[in-house]
């Protein structure tokens, strides 16, 4: 295991005990459950990555990318990190809301025409970022590679419920939103748009569409190892119970569910903003 601390405080240095952290100390907290991670629950490889005021504290990484183990990880190692992708697809649509002056307050449909239809006309921006929009799921029958289609099986779906009066996850449909609302603002795509803003600027190692040059240092995936499920149980009983909600939201669009699919590199390459982001820990 690799462990470094960027920083403690210095003595005579006035600090702000809630407001700053000490790097040693929070390494004596962090190493031992990341160590227990590997020892008791069989963990591969992993990376933790504590940043404070835009320094980073504490980077810990072990373990290898691959089963065979013949490749370490490492500080550098690339990997998917599923949903944490919409927190970066959140962030680039607020930006492009700054940079044009548009409030939350707002309605999707000034943007977005198409939108307004099946009673979404006065959705707000608000209530689409906080997963109140009610389109978590979709009754067309799309395929996730197939932006155009989501695109078009969104215009179209009718809310699952009143917009604002309650929140549900949009596991897939959430990035497509994002995404769009992106090009219909900033005309660019998200991922374009993140590079652009964010990972260039700023040298973060972390894509929403992966360069084929970068998969040589990307951690493979693998489905965990099954066993009783966790709290909430009723959750995990309706995700495999074809008809409820919870399947038709982790299922539409449809494809890429079997975990293997996203160690393709063509996968790789498509800009998913609902869970296709690939990038360092420190990155994230």
């Amino acid at each position: 295991m690799t462990a470094r601390v960027f920083w403690t405080p210095q003595r005579g240095v006035p600090t702000i005990p809630s407001m700053q952290l000490d790097g040693g100390q929070l390494l004596q907290r962090l190493k031992p459950p990341f160590l227990e991670n590997f020892e008791k629950f069989g963990e591969l490889g992993a990376a933790v990555s504590v940043w404070q005021n835009g320094e980073p504290i504490i980077e810990l990484c072990g373990g290898f990318r691959d089963a065979r183990r013949e490749h370490p990880w490492t500080s550098d190692t690339l990997v998917l990190v599923w949903s944490a992708t919409k927190g970066i697809g959140s962030a680039c649509l607020l930006h492009a809301l700054q940079e044009h002056k548009i409030n939350l307050d707002q309605r999707v449909a000034e943007f977005w025409p198409e939108f307004a239809q099946s009673g979404k006309d006065n959705i707000t921006l608000a209530q689409l970022l906080s997963h109140q929009a009610g389109l978590c799921a979709l009754d067309r029958r799309v395929d996730v590679l197939d932006y155009d289609a989501v695109i078009r099986a969104l215009e179209v779906q009718k809310p699952l419920w009143p917009p604002g009066t309650a929140h549900g996850y949009h596991a897939r449909t959430f990035g497509f939103l994002l995404d769009e609302l992106v090009r219909r603002i900033a005309g660019k795509a998200l991922s374009d748009y993140w590079q652009e803003n964010f990972a260039r600027p700023l040298g973060l190692d972390f894509w929403i569409g992966l360069p084929k040059k970068e998969n040589s240092r990307l951690a493979t995936m693998y489905a965990p190892k099954t066993g009783k499920p966790p709290e909430p149980k009723q959750f995990y009983t309706d995700l495999v119970t074809p008809g409820t909600l919870a399947r038709k939201t982790f299922t539409s669009p449809y494809g890429l569910h079997v975990i293997s699919k996203m160690n393709s590199a063509a996968i790789r390459a498509h800009p998913i903003v609902s869970f296709g982001g690939i990038g360092s820990a420190s990155a994230l």
